[in-house]
């Protein structure tokens, strides 16, 4: 779908195009358009180009360093992003925790951790889920208790995104356990290089390490890490999952493996004939196309919304469900248009240390692995389950 755009949007578009093609490292962009596993360096590398040049955080207001793009520029932005294989940036510091410290952080705590978020010095990651804690996220039980000018954390995190790799934590944690369950909680900011902290992995079924528990033993956290109040966490909590929800969505992202999708197909035989011009399967592509377009004018509605000053509301939660079933029916018509050329499971062609599968096809090589990968798109976030409980008390009132 293409959206009516001005000259002076395809002017910005022009620049976006030119300056992506020409600093973003091919090694980079090869490894998203086929597929394969980025690590550290490679996200890193290319989230401090872009904080050279002030993009790094695209909905960032000026006064805080970022471009102050508006809804439009910001769609363009990550869609030439996605079709050019650019990696998104991590989330967790421009699009998670810094919001909260814009609204809800201390003037000191701006001032230190907005530019290091900005220019990439500081990776972060979330701490919110728990075992037994994930979706019914006000139920964790990982505790602060204040002694004198630091609070001291006992507990345990899991399901933590690339915390291996983290210099800080966004975390909740319950500092008045005899309150209500959402109003014992506070927000507290954690140097993952304090003593008592452990990271253990947590192996995927596609047998990438992305995940991790995290265990704190009578950690040290100093009382200016507090964002906010104490017990005013889960405020600060729900207002920063608005805004990862409304990034769930991926558009830009789904456009692209749309296309990949499609040439694929094209390049597949059934009964001598490509699988495109196969009438059920057409009709599949021909489905997913459609719920990709609503959700795209859906994604500048709530965008634009959010342009007039207004926090993402409980319609973030219509395109965490949307954008993540999307991304979903793309991996699997992906693995049903390859068919058995799928199964074979070649790690280090997805980890990039060989050129070429061994399973002949380097298409639909990295295909199981990114189908497994991303049923988890489902669950994180808050479940869809969760989000659809959301939308019946918010938006219907049931």
């Amino acid at each position: 779908m293409d959206l009516d755009y001005s000259p002076a949007d395809d002017a910005f578009r022009a620049d976006i195009r030119a300056f992506i093609e020409a600093n973003l490292p091919q090694h980079v962009r090869a490894k998203v358009l086929n597929h394969k596993r980025l690590n550290r360096d490679d996200l890193a590398s290319w989230h401090r180009i872009l904080g050279k040049r002030g993009w790094s955080a695209p909905a960032w207001p000026a006064e805080y360093g970022g471009p102050a793009w508006n809804a439009t520029q910001r769609h363009i932005w990550e869609e030439e992003c996605s079709r050019l294989g650019a990696p998104s940036v991590l989330p967790f510091g421009v699009a998670m925790v810094a919001p909260v410290l814009m609204k809800y952080g201390s003037e000191a705590q701006k001032r230190h951790y907005l530019p290091r978020i900005l220019d990439g010095t500081d990776w972060w990651c979330q701490g919110y889920s728990e075992p037994g804690s994930g979706s019914d996220l006000a139920s964790l039980r990982t505790r602060a208790e204040r002694q004198g000018d630091h609070y001291v954390v006992n507990g345990q995190k899991t399901w933590t995104t690339l915390g291996q790799h983290a210099d800080m934590m966004f975390c909740l944690v319950r500092t008045d356990p005899g309150a209500k369950k959402q109003e014992g909680i506070s927000f507290l900011l954690i140097d993952m290089k304090t003593p008592g902290i452990t990271v253990r992995p947590i192996i995927m079924l596609d047998e990438d390490h992305e995940v991790n528990e995290v265990f704190f033993e009578d950690v040290k956290v100093p009382v200016e890490n507090l964002v906010g109040d104490e017990n005013r966490g889960w405020t600060y909590a729900k207002y920063l999952l608005g805004h990862e929800r409304t990034g769930i969505a991926r558009v830009g992202h789904s456009k692209r493996e749309l296309a990949f999708l499609k040439r694929v197909a094209q390049q597949q035989k059934k009964n001598g004939k490509p699988l495109i011009a196969d009438p059920v399967f057409s009709a599949k592509i021909a489905a997913l196309e459609i719920e990709l377009m609503a959700l795209e004018v859906t994604v500048q509605r709530v965008v634009s919304r959010e342009s007039s000053g207004k926090g993402p509301g409980p319609e973030a939660s219509m395109l965490k469900i949307k954008g993540t079933e999307v991304q979903q029916m793309l991996t699997e018509l992906m693995v049903e248009a390859v068919g058995p050329m799928a199964a074979p499971f070649d790690v280090p062609f997805l980890e990039g240390e060989r050129e070429h599968s061994l399973a002949g096809d380097d298409d639909a090589a990295p295909l199981a692995a990114y189908y497994f990968n991303y049923r988890k798109t489902s669950i994180y976030g808050g479940s869809n389950e969760i989000q659809k409980n959301i939308i019946a008390q918010m938006i219907l009132g049931l």
